[in-house]
């Protein structure tokens, strides 16, 4: 085992939290301001998302799972949400049962929160439903390449299963019950049954990226690996290594326009 690999299984960790609580969200926003690295990533996800959503038609955009994230200092006219009764958030509301008219949105954006989703099936449906011609849903999602399977597989404490025959998820905590697995499964393996479930989105972007700065950070369970000072050398690396994201990616970047 590598060096990597016997700190990421044996420490140092922080204690263990119940991560469907309130207050396991909370805890974590203060971890993103404290991690250099955990906030970096952050960063890079919202400058994708700002990116993406820069083109879609006026209107409102809507952040799912907002969690302990700060997206608005991004986008500021973002309405935030999540599952969860948290402070500072816009909306209590859940994916699969969203609250709003037809052709209603302009744009949807999701971190790390449509493995989570229950019933994505049903999700896409009411995405394909709120969103106007022209918008987009947009997502940062665990990949399924042969460097992240092996981390998520055997260091990470949520389900990774590719073979995973439904797209549904077992009973349990919004947070703590979770296939990895899903985005590719959905988009990739089960692409016929998504044009048929949810016609009127269109996968534009699939890209594999960012190997390294999340796994470093620690996240949320972990100590961050390297000291601080190293974040402009881990960010330089990850630009060498682009070439070879389709084999170390640990995220998919996902877009998909609604025609």
């Amino acid at each position: 085992m590598t060096c990597l690999g016997k700190y990421l299984v044996r420490g140092p960790a922080r204690p263990r939290r119940d991560v469907d609580s309130p207050e396991c969200t909370i805890e974590n926003k203060a971890l993103i301001q404290s991690k250099v690295f955990l906030r970096l990533f952050y960063e890079r996800v919202y400058a994708y998302f700002a990116e993406e959503l820069a083109c879609v038609p006026e209107g409102t955009v809507l952040e799912l799972g907002s969690g302990g994230g700060f997206l608005k200092e991004a986008l500021p006219g973002i309405r935030t949400s999540d599952v969860l009764d948290l402070p500072e958030l816009d909306m209590r509301i859940s994916a699969m049962d969203l609250p709003f008219l037809d052709g209603s949105i302009s744009g949807i954006c999701m971190l790390d929160v449509f493995h989570h989703i229950p019933n994505v099936a049903k999700f896409l449906r009411e995405a394909d439903r709120v969103l106007v011609p022209g918008g987009r849903l947009v997502m940062w999602e665990p990949a399924n390449t042969p460097f992240a399977r092996i981390i998520y597989q055997n260091f990470h404490h949520e389900a990774f299963d590719p073979g995973q025959v439904e797209w549904r998820l077992a009973d349990g905590g919004p947070l703590s019950v979770a296939n990895g697995a899903l985005p590719w499964i959905v988009c990739v393996r089960d692409a016929t049954l998504r044009k048929r479930i949810c016609p009127g989105l269109v996968l534009v972007k699939m890209e594999s990226v960012c190997p390294l700065l999340y796994l470093l950070s620690g996240g949320f369970s972990m100590k961050q690996i390297l000291p601080d000072r190293f974040s402009s050398l881990v960010e330089t690396l990850e630009g060498a290594l682009a070439p070879l994201n389709g084999y170390l990616g640990m995220f998919y970047k996902i877009s998909l326009l609604k025609v």
